[in-house]
């Protein structure tokens, strides 16, 4: 049963192709995350979630109850969240779910034919993109935040590849507030996996996945 608690998921990847970015000669990445207290990442990667064609790697607890939750508040009450706009079948669409879209530049992300442009990254921003990056070695630009106020709300099946994005990008995904189903499909086999996502834990998708592999948050009672 879902609590009635909001739930903040933020993505993180290596970068987009926009015309002002490779002119700049910069890719725009995008991340997500918080304020100290990390909980030490093991010195062995977590196992591989994923039976092929991918490597997508869970991390538990990321971080403790007590700064999940602090930034959860945080995040709740800094980012300028907006409900999303999406195109579907020609009409236009407003969602329950909000979103908030953040970078190094004013890059232009395009998706479901609606596109944003991002905002200048705040403090709290800054400080969880420098974890991210430091936690997983690699180096994030931009920070797309998706707002669930229930398990009414969710995200439909879908990979991570628009043009704009780096073929192979690595996602990262953090999550805050109450746990949520998070499902794989092979766009092939229709294999499937499901993991939980629960507060303040990390999902790193990496070589493959896009490529191969969808992704959904499904709703939930």
């Amino acid at each position: 049963q879902t609590r009635r608690v909001p739930r903040l998921h933020a993505q993180a990847g290596e970068a987009w192709r926009t015309k002002q970015s490779a002119a700049a000669g910069k890719r725009p990445k995008y991340c997500q995350l918080t304020v100290g207290m990390l909980i030490p990442f093991p010195e062995n990667p977590a196992e591989n979630i994923l039976p092929f064609d991918g490597d997508a790697y869970y991390y538990r607890q990321a971080f403790s109850q007590e700064v999940g939750d602090a930034v959860f508040d945080q995040l709740l009450h800094t980012i300028d969240w907006k409900q999303d706009e999406i195109i579907m079948f020609g009409k236009k669409i407003i969602t329950k779910r909000k979103v908030g879209w953040y970078g190094d530049l004013p890059f232009v992300y395009t998706y479901s034919h609606s596109a944003k442009k991002a905002l200048p990254w705040n403090d709290v921003l800054k400080n969880i993109k420098s974890i991210a990056e430091k936690h997983t070695g690699k180096s994030f630009n931009s920070c797309l935040l998706n707002l669930y106020h229930d398990g009414q709300e969710g995200m439909s099946w879908h990979s991570d590849d628009e043009d704009t994005l780096e073929p192979d990008a690595s996602i990262v995904s953090i999550s805050f507030g109450a746990a949520r189903k998070f499902s794989f499909q092979h766009k092939t086999n229709k294999t499937s996996q499901s993991i939980l996502l629960e507060n303040g834990s990390l999902l790193v998708m990496e070589s493959n996945v896009q490529k191969n592999w969808l992704h959904a948050l499904p709703k939930s009672k």
